[in-house]
């Protein structure tokens, strides 16, 4: 099959750019679905050694990927330690 792409491919050189951008594409959503799996805080992956991440969290920790106007350097603790 990888023969059969490769021959179009040659024949047909504008699909190059078309299997770059899909490629890229690809690459960079499966490494997104990466990220949120492993950093965000409201998915537990160990239930016996910590069952509740959310609640170990500092109050200046960024999980989020992009954040517009929050400084997380600036916040501060609101609320009881449990």
């Amino acid at each position: 099959m990888l023969g059969q792409v490769a021959k179009q491919l040659k024949s047909h050189p504008a699909l190059i750019p078309l299997f770059i951008f899909i490629g890229g594409g690809a690459a960079m959503s499966m490494m997104y679905l990466a990220r949120l799996a492993l950093k965000n805080p409201a998915v537990c992956w160990d239930r016996k050694n910590n069952p509740e991440p959310w609640n170990n969290m500092q109050p200046d920790y960024q999980y989020k990927f992009y954040a517009v106007n929050t400084d997380y350097s600036k916040l501060k603790k609101e609320g009881p330690d449990f």
